[in-house]
């Protein structure tokens, strides 16, 4: 029984050194140990693997010891049977646990340098976080300061603690000794013998131990664990008494400021990364631009949509076709920043400045998109302006200000007309925009009286569009109350559907205003009966207008960083700067596209089918011309009416250009050349009369009367091919357009200034021949003058009759009666005519004593008279009675060839007077041969010039063609062909836009 009692005692301190051992790096190999010791491990657990469980507790991460690995023991096989030994067992055994200790030391030391190692590899392989510390808050950074670690360090386990969890050396020295005294009281032999036999028990009381030591770890790891959450309730117990101290307000207030910091951190991490993707999407349109020549351009949807806006406002400038399509209109008060803001949205100074000054005197769209350089162009223009250098801004500036001056009509102010403006650069946000002239209070001097009632009139036209975004600008330097937009957009918009409210110069407001709630007010909508979607603040810089883009940004962004108004949040981040505005009326804008944008569609379609159908009914027969294609076909027809001027045979120019001339000149030779040569007593004064009154005409009237007669010809000729019917082709609608190129041609041309120095030459020397060739000109000559005299003779008796009344075959007939005046003048008549027949070579004017006589005469028979009166009755009575000789002395000289061959030599017949008028024909020929060539050979070709000149500064006059080609025709097609091109326009844009989703 001893023995046995013996044996139990050794296999429990061999369970507690296995156990105390375990933990130790390295094993003992069981071939080393004692027979007893090896006896325990017998054939029923030949592979049995002891492993010391790994320790998991809260504070873990506060200890090295955790991070050694925990070896598994490996146990040899047994081997059965004696083995003799030496008896110097004892002294062995002795030393080897002598060893057992410097190893369990030196297995301690190795352990710490290898986790130690351990430990370094691990911390290389991680990354540096350095660069993202930005991702965590602050506050994580900062917690220190509010979280006392001294106070947790020395609740966590102190060395003693831990030292209780190593195994207890004195306790394996004296499990040691105890085996030495059992190993010296009995055989080798039999205890192995025993041992063997009782094996089983031995296995069960080593699962007993090593069960028991697990309980008691589980229990001091339980007790550490209690250690740690009652240190870690003290710590949050003091911490909150901390806390408490603090007051509420001062909370607040870092709350806030740390919260401002974040958002600010986020919005530079934000606008950094944009930039970065700005430079990426640089890079690759620009890779794009390279290989454009490879591939078709695909357009933009932005660009496609703006495309339907300008077709729509060609289409109708007034809106009357219900436009219903998405715009940002952009209202506000005059000066309020809404050109600035603009400004900051596009990126670029491209608007003219002015302090003080209405610059914006008519909308401006402008239709932002991206693109790999920053560069603007105007939709009637292939000009790219270049908005990252100056010279190119300033010349955008100034040519958006002549175009707002053109389109502002004389007399106005303002102008409806449209400026459309392209600007294209990475990173732009898709969108278009229309810049309205700013609203006004009071018509100020130099303005129209209707500026107010226009501006209103525009902004109303933009703005009633159900599907426009409403960008209303307030100026937050002023007081609100002086506002007028803000009653005008109310009206509009009543619910603030599609209003987005931006309130500028928020720096200036927080200096001036003394309550900062107002601005609160303002932002939220409390201050005016006004709602609508959003709410932004912004500032648009320093009211220098030489500041660039860049610096404005910068000092709105240290304006917002440093505000009280952020900093009580009375303001919220997502609410300031315009890039933010930028984002949300770029997301405003594109969602009401998707919505409205079919529904336009359709709309045009059922306008299209109205106008087919009512085409089809009016017109079966003819074509659907718009106005830009009648007017291609009235300027062909025009050309070739002017070409047929050049088909006008010479004759009929020579006929038409002698007769206009002597119809001209003939009052001239008549009564300033040939009565007062007439009135000579001989032949030699009547030619010498008649040569020096020609020289006179020729060198200062005639030349230049004959120019003008000829361009009045030409005149004439045109004017007749233009207005001349062509029968069933012709077509009405274009004669008002003919008659104004026909005038306006005409007022352009002018003869060559050489041609009347020519004619004079020609028409002096061709009075100065005197010699009649052959008996029929001599003939011609007196039919000539024939003609003359009894047109003058004719024109002298309808005088007269004006004069006198009318005779008494009317008077019976017509039952005419005389008045007074015409009485006495038939009194004066008859007495003049007595006289005439007493001396029927009378001179041509009376003498004194005549008049007396006639005015005693008359007086005798009770008629008053006035000598005036005797003067003007005798200048027509001495004038029929002239022409009446000159007509008889023509007859004389049919005969009187023969004598002028002789030069009337022995002959009381003299013929200079048929000699005159024989001159007078032959230079009217001359002249008309000259006219005519000079028609013919340059000024005919020169008018074709002017022509084609007036059509080409016709076709580019839009106003010129509305106001010549109008009608219910032309009205129609234009329509017709204007709404085709919107909707399938429209079309393409929303299957762009279904692609895009």
């Amino acid at each position: 029984m001893w023995r046995l009692r013996r044996a139990a005692v050794a296999c429990k301190v061999c369970q507690s050194l296995v156990r105390h051992s375990s933990g130790i790096k390295g094993s003992l190999p069981l071939q080393k140990l004692h027979l007893v010791s090896r006896s325990i491990y017998h054939s029923h657990h030949p592979t049995l693997k002891l492993q010391r469980p790994q320790l998991r507790t809260s504070f873990q991460q506060f200890s090295s010891l955790t991070n050694l690995p925990l070896h598994k023991l490996k146990l040899s096989p047994i081997k059965y049977g004696y083995q003799p030994r030496r008896n110097f067992w004892p002294a062995r055994l002795a030393a080897r646990l002598l060893k057992l200790r410097y190893l369990i030391l030196g297995s301690a030391v190795g352990g710490g340098y290898t986790a130690k190692k351990t430990f370094d590899q691990w911390k290389d392989m991680i990354p540096d976080l350095s660069d993202y510390k930005w991702i965590v808050p602050d506050i994580v950074w900062e917690i220190d300061e509010y979280i006392d670690f001294e106070k947790i360090k020395k609740a966590l386990p102190n060395s003693e603690d831990l030292a209780k969890l190593t195994p207890d050396f004195d306790k394996i020295v004296e499990s040691l000794s105890l085996l030495k005294d059992f190993f010296t009281t009995g055989s080798p032999g039999e205890t192995a013998f025993r041992a063997t036999d009782h094996g089983s028990e031995s296995d069960k009381h080593y699962k007993k131990g090593l069960l028991g030591e697990l309980i008691l770890l589980q229990q001091q790891i339980q007790e550490h664990e209690e250690e740690a959450r009652r240190a870690t309730g003290q710590y949050s117990t003091s911490y909150a008494q901390q806390k408490r101290k603090v007051s509420d307000k001062e909370k607040i207030d870092q709350l806030q400021e740390e919260l401002l910091h974040t958002q600010l951190k986020y919005q530079r991490i934000l606008e950094r990364l944009e930039k970065e993707n700005k430079e990426l999407r640089k890079l690759v349109l620009q890779k794009d631009d390279k290989g454009i020549h490879h591939r078709k351009l695909k357009k933009s949807l932005i660009d496609m949509y703006s495309e339907v806006l300008d077709v729509l406002s060609d289409y109708d400038a007034s809106y009357n076709t219900q436009d219903h399509l998405p715009r940002v209109v952009v209202v506000g008060d005059q000066s309020a920043g809404k050109t600035s803001v603009l400004e900051m949205i596009a990126q670029a100074r491209i608007f003219p400045r002015g302090s003080g000054e209405m610059m914006t005197r008519s909308p401006v769209k402008v239709t932002l998109s991206e693109g790999p350089h920053h560069v603007a162009l105007f939709k009637d223009s292939s000009r790219e302006f270049d908005l990252t250098k100056e010279e190119d801004l300033a010349a955008l500036r100034h040519e958006i200000e002549l175009r707002m001056r053109k389109n502002v009509k004389e007399g106005c102010t303002v102008s409806p007309e449209t400026i459309s403006l392209n600007v294209k650069g990475p990173g732009l946000q898709r969108m278009v925009l229309v810049d309205l002239p700013g609203v006004i209070n009071t018509v100020t001097s130099g303005m129209a009286p209707d500026t107010k009632e226009t501006i209103f009139s525009i902004s109303k036209a933009y703005m009633q569009n159900p599907n426009a975004i409403i960008l209303c600008i307030q100026d937050g330097s002023v007081d609100a109350e002086r506002s007028i937009v803000t009653d005008l957009v109310s009206q509009m918009d009543p619910h603030g559907r599609r209003t987005i409210f931006v309130l500028t110069k928020v720096d200036l407001a927080e200096k001036n205003v003394a309550s900062p709630s107002r601005i609160q007010q303002i932002i939220e909508g409390k201050l005016f009966p006004m709602k609508a979607l959003g709410y932004f603040a912004v500032v648009t810089g320093k009211g220098n207008s030489s500041e660039s883009i860049e610096a404005i940004k910068e000092y709105e962004e240290e304006f917002f960083q440093n505000s009280k108004l952020l900093k009580t949040s009375m303001l919220k981040a997502h609410q300031v700067t315009t890039r933010n505005l930028s984002l949300a009326v770029s997301d405003c804008f594109w969602k009401m596209v998707r919505e409205s944008v079919e529904q336009q569609a359709d709309s045009f379609k059922a306008t299209r089918f109205n106008l087919e159908t009512e085409w089809k009914n009016n017109y079966p027969r003819l074509r659907e011309l718009d106005r830009n294609e009648l007017f291609e076909k009235a300027k062909n027809e025009i050309l070739d009416e002017v070409i047929s001027l050049s088909q006008v045979t010479p004759k009929h120019w020579e006929e038409i250009l002698q007769q206009s001339l002597w119809e001209r000149v003939s009052t001239h030779v008549i009564e300033n050349i040939y009565l007062p040569a007439a009135q000579t007593m001989n032949s030699g004064t009547f030619n010498t009369t008649v040569d020096i009154k020609l020289k006179q005409w020729t060198d200062k009237q005639l030349p230049n009367k004959a120019v003008e007669v000829a361009w009045e010809t030409l005149q004439e000729e045109f004017s007749r091919f233009m207005t001349e019917p062509k029968g069933k082709e012709h077509d009405d609608i274009f004669d008002k357009l003919k008659e104004a190129v026909k005038e306006e041609s005409i007022k352009r041309h002018k003869w060559n200034d050489f041609a009347e120095d020519s004619l004079r030459v020609i028409q002096h020397n061709a009075l100065e021949d005197r010699s009649i060739s052959d008996k029929q000109q001599w003939d011609a000559a007196i039919y000539f003058m024939e003609e003359a005299l009894q047109a003058r003779l004719k024109d002298t008796e309808n005088a007269i009759e004006n004069m006198i009344g009318p005779d008494w075959k009317k008077r019976w007939l017509y039952w005419k009666n005389r008045t007074q005046e015409q009485c006495v003048h038939n009194e004066t008549k008859n007495e003049l005519e007595k006289m005439l027949k007493c001396n029927e070579e009378h001179p041509a004017y009376l003498a004194s004593d005549e008049i007396t006589t006639v005015r005693k005469n008359l007086e005798s028979r009770g008629v008053e008279v006035d000598p005036s009166l005797i003067k003007d009755t005798w200048h027509q009575v001495y004038r029929r009675h002239f022409l009446k000789t000159a007509l008889n002395h023509c007859n004389l000289c049919r005969r009187g060839f023969y004598y002028y061959q002789r030069h009337f030599v022995d002959s009381e017949l003299e013929c200079n007077d048929v000699v005159l008028f024989w001159r007078i024909q032959r230079m009217l020929a001359i002249t008309a041969n000259t006219l005519r060539q000079q028609l013919t050979n340059t000024e005919v070709r020169r008018l074709e010039k002017n022509v084609k000149e007036v059509l080409e500064d016709f076709a580019e006059d839009s106003e010129k063609k509305v106001k010549l080609l109008t009608g219910k025709r032309v009205q129609l097609a234009e329509d017709l062909k204007k709404v085709r091109e919107i909707q399938e326009k429209l079309d393409a844009f929303i299957e762009a836009l279904h692609q895009e989703k």
